[in-house]
């Protein structure tokens, strides 16, 4: 991802140029490379075969919640970030683009979306297709194993 051109500074969760002005998930002139915003907030523009799962307050007393474990296991050898708040994960990968789909505490992501990274690496990974992981995850959410509500923000 870091030598993709598709990185921006980060204003809270708002994208912004590093001139100071927004920036947009669908104007590819409002991003720079990794190298630009590494040593201020920053994000990644998700879209072009980059995707990201978002769990949503994962964990419970510190330990990673048994809905969230199972997603995890379906996307052996990703990498994974804690979310800003560090209660949530999130998990990059690849995907085609599509729409955005979101089932309570997990929402998937693969085009003209700006995610705030943080680089708190909770696991050291790759860039894997994800297509397995939104297929389990899909699963999940048909047999009512995903918790419905959020609770709190990320």
């Amino acid at each position: 991802m870091t030598n993709a051109r598709r990185w921006v500074a980060a204003d809270g969760k708002r994208p912004m140029q590093t001139n100071g002005k927004p920036a947009s998930s669908t104007k590819p002139e409002t991003w720079t490379q990794f190298r630009d915003v590494k040593k201020k907030p920053h994000g990644f523009m998700l879209g072009g075969g980059f995707a990201c799962i978002d769990l949503d307050n994962c964990f419970s007393n510190g330990q990673l919640q048994q809905w969230a474990r199972r997603i995890v296991d379906a996307a052996p050898g990703a990498f994974i970030e804690r979310s800003i708040s560090g209660k949530g994960l999130h998990i990059f990968g690849l995907l085609p683009e599509g729409k955005g789909r979101n089932y309570g505490r997990v929402e998937v992501y693969s085009a003209e979306r700006f995610i705030r990274t943080t680089a708190t690496v909770w696991s050291a990974g790759e860039l894997v297709a994800l297509t397995k992981t939104v297929a389990a995850i899909e699963d999940m959410n048909q047999t009512g194993k995903l918790p419905r509500q959020t609770t709190g923000r990320r």
